[in-house]
């Protein structure tokens, strides 16, 4: 079995190579990166540990030299981003030399670009799973999770922390998350610009539509109460619609502490007004105006939280039997950080998808990998080793009067 890992001296894939050596079921392990200094250090150190790791330095936008390394390879894991940029061209290098193919995409554009290659992907015998990650990836799992309960499904949300909650091994800090090894704006940030200006895609009235960001979306979770979540530009509406037949609305939102919410949107109007570019709006993150965050402060005393909501969920609302039902389904723990949260959902998803050997064609994570199997091995790798895909993501619901 040799496996390419795209990306693999970054913080994401470099996790995602430790974890797939650990696995111990590759014969070949290819750290490939655009840095091939660091994309050797990765390798040398897995081989150290005894895994056979080799490494190659690759520009994926060279397409024939990225064709030439993915022939002969099973899958590859693509982690080297921005998605907007890389993830088609990745993926038609991977359908047209006959590997099969997974990665961590959170662009919704690039999504719906991928998903248009099914029928090529078909064609050449190939599974492709776009957007494997936490968010989404584990999110679409929670939300399958839950629609389980469900004989219709009328409304979707699934929801992840910014700022102001933290899932048990995570990262709740946004200044945290927000910058690289040298103290930059790292990419996560650049891209949250992206996805919080101009506007989104979101689902209404069963179909996607264009909409402003960062709408409150206010949640009654069961067991929980009422809770403030504010929307974002996100993969996971755009392939729930269809994988769980959405008849109502679903969106992608982030929990976010009030003032945070303001200085956000804020940053989104100078960028629609070409005030400020992604990357300085980024800036800001890290490095905050005094006069914006008093303004953000202020307007904030207006907005709403998250309250008792959990950090970390998918909430649905649907019909069984007749009766209305609202259901949630919220993890407990994740692997620590945000690159083990991203990258070992991801290899873990490799490693099953490698033995169940799915349909060929171009697939969300909800369409071929079974949520209950997946959270039960995930749970393994988490802090406080959940018992079980249960205790990881329990599920709780409300049901209401009868129709």
């Amino acid at each position: 079995m040799k496996i390419i890992v795209l990306g693999g001296a970054g913080g994401m894939g470099a996790t995602a190579c430790r974890q797939l050596a650990a696995g111990g079921a590759l014969d070949e392990l290819v750290v490939a990166d655009l840095d091939g200094a660091r994309a050797a250090k990765v390798a040398n150190e897995l081989a150290a540990k005894g895994a056979r790791a080799t490494s190659r330095a690759i520009d994926v936008l060279d397409a024939s030299a990225l064709r030439a390394l993915l022939g002969g390879t099973d899958l590859v894991l693509n982690c080297a981003g921005p998605f907007f940029r890389l993830g088609v061209p990745t993926l038609e290098a991977a359908i047209d030399s006959g590997t099969h193919y997974l990665d961590i995409c959170d662009d919704p554009e690039p999504t719906l670009a991928m998903l248009e290659l099914d029928e090529k992907a078909r064609g050449a015998g190939v599974f492709a799973v776009i957007g494997m990650g936490a968010s989404p990836g584990v999110s679409n799992l929670l939300a399958a999770r839950a629609a389980k309960r469900l004989e219709r499904v009328d409304d979707c949300f699934t929801a992840w922390p910014l700022d102001g909650a933290a899932i048990p091994g995570g990262d709740g800090d946004l200044r945290e998350a927000g910058s690289d090894a040298a103290g930059r704006p790292s990419a996560a940030a650049v891209h949250l610009m992206e996805q919080i200006s101009g506007t989104i895609r979101i689902v209404e009235g069963g179909r996607l539509v264009e909409r402003a960001p960062l709408r409150p979306i206010e949640i009654d979770y069961p067991g929980a109460g009422r809770g403030t979540v504010y929307g974002v530009g996100h993969p996971e509406p755009l392939t729930l619609l269809g994988s769980l037949g959405i008849r109502g609305r679903a969106a992608n939102a982030m929990l976010l502490r009030p003032a945070t919410a303001a200085y956000l949107e804020s940053l989104a109007k100078e960028i629609d007004s070409g005030a400020l570019t992604h990357e300085a709006a980024a800036s800001e993150i890290l490095s905050p105006r005094t006069g914006r965050g008093l303004a953000a402060a202020a307007k904030g005393l207006l907005l709403r939280g998250a309250g008792a909501l959990p950090p970390f969920f998918a909430w649905l609302r649907g019909a069984r039997q007749g009766r209305s039902v609202t259901v949630g389904c919220h993890v407990t723990s994740l692997p620590p950080g945000m690159d083990g949260a991203t990258a070992i959902p991801a290899a873990l998803a490799v490693e099953a998808l490698l033995r169940e050997r799915p349909a060929p064609g171009v697939h969300a994570p909800e369409a071929v990998i079974d949520p209950d199997a997946f959270l039960s091995v995930l749970a393994r790798h988490c802090p406080g080793s959940p018992e079980s895909a249960d205790a990881l993501a329990p599920v709780v619901e409300r049901e209401e009067a009868a129709r």
